[in-house]
């Protein structure tokens, strides 16, 4: 009787290189480079200064708070699961969001709860087993693009509407038209992401939920064991517990990424010195900005260059980039067509340069990083260009 042959299982390889390369010294200069962009502008001693200073406010001032809002859109979203509102929302609104945004209906939770707090949010739904269930593998990764494009999207709003007073004029309509800008971004933003997931992982694989729901019937749902109040507190619990294990998980992130584009962004501090404060730049992605206005002024109708400096802070915060608004609008250097823009932008861009990569790590899709980063940046930008030319029609017929 012949023998049977066992398969010998071989250890993957991982990625080799020669030990000593030209990439080596390729990267020395770059890094060399890119510190002595920021030492030329602002002294050594003051660009490393504030380099530390940015990542711990950074730390302190945003990672903590979204990793308390995490906490609490945690519970909320395991409630939402554990009493049957995922399932609900799934069936009713599943004829607008699958020929919208190629999603299953259960996704407009994210956008919900994105809206009412910030980016990582989504993540506290998308960690929830049965809520994955829904998902195809290649519509998962999209749960990025579309959070992305609402977070801090009442707050957006709020702030703009109370802008109002500054100028005194009416920042309503400005506002809804901004909205409105939003979503077309979001849906760029969302089907883009979806063309280049199809490409990876097919269009007919499941989601594949970590501790893989088996033995349920069709038309029903998992619930935990035990009364409705064990429920309820058991939802709550792990749901919290979920929502710290995403806030940790963003904080390389955000720290690393939008501590580069604060100082990409920002200037100098008060007199124009640099005294190595956190927040401190040498405005570089605004110079290049003003540098192009000749392009955006026609697509985005600012009424002045420095208008340009909100939408490039939102691609590091949305909270910073308001704040520039504030001041444009109390300097007259801001209207109503410049509100809907700015609203649009900072809703759908909201910070995702420093939220996208550790939302997609956070996630396990690390290789389509550059892919989401690539649609959003086009839906972002292609958000400001709809506000701004529906903000022009609107302003005729009114």
């Amino acid at each position: 009787m012949a023998a049977t042959k066992t398969p010998v299982q071989t250890e993957k390889r991982p990625a080799q290189k020669k030990e000593i390369s030209l990439e080596a010294f390729i990267f020395i200069a770059l890094f060399v480079g890119f510190f002595a962009v920021f030492a030329w502008k602002m002294g050594m001693v003051n660009a490393m200064n504030t380099m530390m200073n940015t990542a711990y406010k950074l730390l302190t001032d945003t990672v903590l708070y979204l990793t308390a809002i995490c906490v609490l859109m945690g519970a909320v979203s395991a409630l939402l699961s554990e009493f049957g509102v995922v399932s609900l929302t799934n069936r009713l609104l599943r004829p607008l969001m699958q020929p919208v945004y190629g999603l299953p209906g259960a996704a407009s939770l994210g956008i919900v709860t994105t809206f009412l707090s910030d980016n990582p949010v989504i993540l506290t739904l998308a960690d929830d087993r049965y809520f994955r269930s829904f998902f195809k593998k290649y519509q998962f990764p999209a749960l990025t693009n579309l959070g992305t494009s609402f977070g801090m999207g009442m707050i957006v709003c709020t702030f703009m509407l109370g802008l109002s007073g500054k100028s005194g004029g009416n920042f309503g309509l400005a506002v809804l038209v901004g909205l409105l800008g939003a979503v077309v971004g979001s849906i760029v933003s969302t089907r883009m992401m979806l063309f280049f997931t199809k490409r990876v992982y097919g269009k007919d694989e499941d989601m594949e939920a970590s501790g893989e729901i088996t033995g349920i019937e069709k038309n029903m749902r998992p619930v935990r064991p035990g009364s409705v109040g064990n429920r309820l507190l058991d939802a709550i619990l792990e749901g919290g517990a979920s929502g710290v294990k995403m806030g940790v998980s963003i904080v390389p992130g955000v720290l690393i990424i939008c501590t580069l584009v604060m100082m990409l962004t920002n200037g100098p501090g008060e007199g124009g010195v640099y005294t190595g404060a956190a927040y401190e730049g040498i405005g570089l992605l605004p110079w290049l900005a003003d540098k192009l206005s000749f392009i955006l002024k026609p697509l985005f109708g600012f009424s002045s260059p420095e208008a340009v400096g909100v939408p490039i802070t939102a691609l590091g915060a949305a909270g910073a980039a308001i704040g520039v608004a504030e001041r444009l609008v109390e300097a007259g250097k801001a209207g109503a067509g410049d509100v809907a823009v700015f609203t649009a932008m900072c809703m759908c861009w909201s910070g995702y340069l420093s939220t996208h990569v550790s939302m997609m790590n956070s996630l396990h899709c690390e290789k389509l990083i550059s892919k989401a980063i690539i649609s959003h940046t086009v839906g972002g930008f292609l958000a400001g260009v709809a506000a701004h030319w529906i903000y022009v029609l609107l302003s005729m017929i009114v």
